[in-house]
């Protein structure tokens, strides 16, 4: 009986290629560690790790989340700074002679840029002029003061946009909530602290009842949410108009449309003191983020939101009931926006009820969840960043005279930018193969 000859036997057949190229890749893919481990490794010894430094120079300039964000908002300056410049007409005009002097348009650019973002970061972070303590706390005072009501509708959108559905009824459901903590707030005689407890909760009732309409509508005939929440927006602002005026809500020592003040036992307490508008709504907030992870990542009900949102045909194989959960979803959601609704008149922005005492904060919610990549630490960062960009963008205008749609544009080019990481990677040429994972997250709906 003759033995079969060895691999290595020089009396075997020659190798298919594909054989040689299988060979030759494997002996690559041996000697890429070796090499990689420096020439002071052993033969034959454990491969080094890179050190803590090593990896952090070498994601430093890599597409990830942080670095993505982190650029656009540069992006985001750069072309405000553009902006400015030729909206002032003194400084455009230093560039009508500017092969003759340049450094007239420089120096005129230069001066109105950092002046314009030097007062965006006093406005919103610290005042070094500050010489007293409620002028140096007055920047982060009123930062704060715009970031709570946004916590809480970015987490809205977020919440929905999880399980699969696009809240755009943030907006209204923050004013059916600011209605019905309005009236607990004036029209219900509580003692101090029951007071305050009661028109929270009735402010996230409203927000609830307001986001359980789209939510049973999708799940029992499939009515899209987009245009029923787009169409209650509109029902809720049109009924707060209308409440307003009525006898017994409307303000008798007024003649203008608002509405009793809220009682002082329902108003949220200061967090500085009477000088400062900051209030204890940024606790709520930070709560309320808390709640919002621990429900997506450590409960049942979460993970069935999560599952539901990725594949909801799937989820209804394996037993979930896509019904209760989309009616959930949009509960939980409109309650959210409901207490971001409640602190516009139980904080400190205003004690009463007006046209216009909601603001935005719904439709900006909607970009505090995308630039929070619709997670719940993440909103609250942006949260707080557009709480910034709100508070300095007044002391721009006050001090600088840049206009307040600027911050406006300035929000919206710093989610555009992050919206589109392949050009934030081909302006800054960051390494394609970190940009990957961030791409995919993005196409598939943040």
């Amino acid at each position: 009986m003759t033995d079969n000859p060895q691999p290595s036997s020089p009396d075997k057949e020659p190798a298919s290629e594909e054989q040689a190229a299988r060979t030759a890749l494997g002996n690559t893919e041996r000697a890429e560690p070796a090499s990689a481990s420096g020439p002071s490794a052993t033969p034959g010894g454990p491969e080094q790790r890179p050190t803590l430094g090593r990896l952090f120079l070498e994601n430093l300039w890599a597409a990830n989340t942080f670095t993505v964000t982190l650029l656009s908002l540069v992006l985001a300056m750069i072309v405000g700074a553009v902006l400015m410049i030729v909206s002032d007409p003194d400084v455009l005009a230093t560039y009508s002679y500017i092969t003759a002097r340049p450094s007239d348009a420089v120096n005129a650019s230069w001066t109105l840029v950092s002046e314009a973002y030097a007062n965006l970061f006093k406005g919103s972070v610290f005042d070094p002029a500050a010489t007293t303590v409620n002028a140096a706390l007055s920047p982060i005072s009123e930062t704060l003061t715009y970031t709570a009501p946004l916590v809480f509708t970015g987490l809205s959108v977020a919440l929905a946009f999880r399980g699969g559905l696009f809240n755009i009824g943030a907006q209204g459901q923050a004013t059916m909530g600011v209605i019905l903590a309005a009236l607990a707030g004036f029209l219900l005689p509580l003692p101090p602290g029951l007071h305050l407890l009661v028109a929270i909760l009735a402010g996230a009732l409203g927000g609830a009842i307001w986001g359980f309409i789209p939510g049973i509508l999708k799940a029992r005939t499939g009515a899209h949410e987009v245009i029923n929440t787009i169409m209650l927006n509109y029902v809720a602002v049109y009924f707060l108009t209308w409440l307003i005026v009525q006898n017994g809500v409307r303000d008798p020592n007024r003649t203008d449309a608002i509405s009793r003040p809220v009682d002082a036992s329902a108003q949220l307490p200061r967090l500085f003191g009477d000088g400062l508008r900051a209030h204890a709504g940024i606790i709520l907030a930070v709560l309320a983020t808390w709640a919002v992870a621990w429900l997506l990542n450590r409960s049942t009900l979460g993970f069935e939101l999560r599952a539901v949102g990725a594949n909801p045909d799937a989820s209804r194989t394996a037993g979930i009931s896509v019904t209760r959960t989309y009616v959930l979803i949009m509960v939980f959601a409109g309650a959210l926006a409901g207490l971001g609704g409640s602190q516009m008149v139980l904080g400190t922005t205003a004690a009463a009820l007006t046209p216009l005492v909601v603001a935005q904060i719904g439709f900006d919610g909607i970009l505090v969840a995308l630039l929070g990549r619709v997670k719940p630490w993440g909103v609250a960062s942006a949260a707080l960043l557009f709480g910034a960009l709100q508070a300095g963008g007044n002391r721009m205008q006050s001090y600088s005279g840049i206009s307040l749609e600027l911050v406006t544009v300035l929000q919206a080019l710093i989610v555009i930018f992050i919206a589109a990481p392949a050009l934030v990677k081909a302006i800054f040429q960051l390494r394609a193969a970190r940009a990957a994972r961030l791409q995919t997250s993005l196409a598939k709906g943040w």
